[in-house]
């Protein structure tokens, strides 16, 4: 059922709504207030769903429980009259924090994220007007705005009045599923939108999907941007780290939004230009990627930790913690030691003890891993983090494998070592914020690969800053990635940026000493492993591919170079190799 004004109450009411709306403030800061508002209620199937500036744009009025479906059809009856009366009281404004006749921006798809990222537009002081295709979505985004200040939320249950409740030209913010439902929800809202509109894509979408669509409503004179939206939940509702990606003239038009909406650090808010075309999705994606890697590792210095060490979940808490005010500071070291401190409302233990080993994913890590194959960008910690994640999944066959290993001697752990707590747990730091560097190393590579083949152009810094808040990889040493990349736009590899460069020095001892302690348990370290043999192999300047070369030209006539001169070559191995 679209969306339905109070009429009759509407009416009596609007002076006092439009000298409320006369009064608000336009600061970003200060919600609006309206002096006069109507008891809503819920049960009723008489109810009318006043949930926006319906009937010629008259602020929002609260639900009304109407007695019966006549006296709700006489009210409406009388909606043409009441309309006017209703604009010639109502004070428009353009100014953000306060209800004007038309929303500044719509979002279309009311989840969790969409639902949290609306009230933080609402909340800086941009009206918005909300759509979801189940009614009870967009209602309940209604009641939470009115129940978290009021915020100027305006909910619609029909497509063609919520594009409509929009300024011109309007934008659209998308948040639902990747695929096949971003196609659809883009067919409906077309249908009633006009040359000149923009919609923003704000899912975790393909980039070329991203692209696709943007050629398709350009033929319709609209306009489509991808936004990569990070943070979760918190930061959807407080400020995420967003990635807008499109022409610079879309985000000039949602760059007044966005910039409020965004999470606000030291160096300004968390949202840039990223570059034409799919370059927002993109950079997400692998945003996503480095995230995989990040959790990955800490994951892998918990095992060490509590297997190796025999660290309680008590003093995990306090190493995690510890970590958490120097070099390893950020939003996932943080989390991670807050879980530690749960109880269990089931058992007498901690949640994360009962927790099962499985972790999903939803396909950005492995479109990274993808992606960095078809550019030839090694980035194997990412891939081992993605590798980890489907081997967890094989629960049944795993317990299974560790019956018959344990019958022939092979158990669990397969040492117990006398290790010096406070020592390990200073080692593991060490090796964990030097598997960090090489992960975000891999990350970053990958996307200036892409950048350089679509001609993007993006700044590889400026990627780091936006990311210092609000998103899911925050953290302390993102200002120092940027730095480097400051210092040298061009650099081939954060490995080789002074100050990275001497950090990994100054802690391979320790990164080295765990894996040998890890490897020696019989646990399974694949990130940090991966890490490791990534600075190793970086690092030397002759590899044994020589071999591996001459292996291909024996069996498939490849071709090698040499050391000494240029040129392709090849040599009849079988023929020259001696047989002894």
């Amino acid at each position: 059922m679209a969306s339905i004004s109070a009429a009759f109450h509407a009416a009596a009411l609007a002076p006092a709504f439009a000298a409320s709306v006369a009064s608000t403030s336009g600061s970003v800061n200060e919600r609006p207030s309206f002096s006069a508002r109507i008891p809503s209620s819920s049960a009723s199937p008489f109810l009318g769903a006043a949930r926006g500036q319906d009937f010629g744009g008259a602020p929002a009025v609260e639900a009304v429980e109407y007695p019966s479906r006549q006296a709700r059809r006489r009210a409406l009856g009388r909606s043409a009259a009441i309309r006017a009366a209703v604009a010639s009281e109502q004070a428009v404004t353009s100014t953000p924090g306060k209800m004007t006749g038309k929303t500044k921006i719509g979002l279309c798809g009311l989840a969790v994220m969409g639902q949290n990222l609306a009230l933080n537009i609402a909340e800086k002081g941009f009206p918005i007007s909300v759509y979801n295709r189940s009614a009870s979505k967009t209602d309940d985004t209604v009641e939470r705005a009115k129940k978290e200040g009021d915020l100027p939320v305006q909910g619609y249950h029909d497509v063609k009045e919520f594009v409509e409740s929009i300024e011109k030209p309007r934008a659209i913010i998308i948040l639902v599923k990747a695929g096949a439902p971003v196609d659809a929800t883009i067919t409906s809202l077309t249908e009633h939108l006009e040359p000149g509109d923009i919609i923003i894509d704000g899912g975790n979408e393909w980039y070329e999907n991203t692209e696709r669509r943007a050629k398709e409503v350009e033929a319709k004179g609209l306009a489509y941007m991808g936004m990569g939206v990070s943070g979760g939940e918190e930061g959807a509702r407080n400020g995420p780290s967003l990635m807008p990606g499109g022409t610079p003239e879309g985000y000039a038009r949602i760059e007044p939004i966005v910039m409020k909406v965004a999470a606000q650090v030291d160096s300004g808010p968390c949202v840039t230009y990223i570059g034409p075309g799919g370059a927002g999705n993109f950079v997400k994606m692998v945003h996503n990627g480095i995230e995989y890697g990040d959790m990955q590792l800490i994951a892998e210095a918990y095992d060490i930790l509590k297997s190796v060490g025999g660290l309680t979940n008590e003093e995990m808490h306090k190493a995690f913690a510890e970590w958490n005010r120097g070099e390893l500071e950020s939003f996932l070291i943080e989390i991670s030691a807050d879980i530690f401190t749960v109880k269990d409302d089931k058992t007498d233990g901690d949640t994360v003890d009962v927790i099962l080993d499985k972790t999903g994913s939803k396909g950005t890590g492995k479109w990274t891993v993808q992606q960095a194959a078809e550019l030839a960008i090694a980035a194997p910690t990412i891939a081992a983090s993605l590798d980890a994640r489907y081997l967890s999944a094989l629960k049944d066959e795993r317990v299974a494998a560790a019956e018959t290993f344990k019958k022939l001697g092979v158990q669990d752990v397969q040492a117990d070592m006398n290790v010096d707590k406070k020592q390990l747990i200073d080692d593991v730091r060490k090796a964990l914020y030097a598997s960090k560097i090489c992960s975000y190393a891999q990350g970053m590579n990958v996307i200036r690969a892409k950048s350089m083949e679509q001609n993007w152009n993006l700044n590889l810094g400026e990627l780091a800053r936006i990311w210092k808040g609000g998103c899911i990889i925050r953290a302390k040493f993102l200002d120092r990635i940027k730095k480097a990349y400051d210092r040298d736009p061009n650099l081939p590899s954060l490995l080789v940026d002074a100050e990275f460069a001497q950090e990994l020095v100054d802690r391979q001892g320790s990164w080295r000493k765990v894996l040998q302690l890890a490897i020696g348990a019989g646990i399974s370290t694949a990130g940090m492993t991966a890490s490791l043999a990534y600075f190793d192999t970086y690092r030397r300047g002759r590899l044994p591919a020589n071999l591996t070369q001459a292996q291909r030209d024996y069996f498939g006539a490849h071709t090698y170079e040499r050391i000494d001169g240029e040129g392709a070559f090849h040599t009849e191995w079988s023929k020259l190799a001696s047989k002894i």
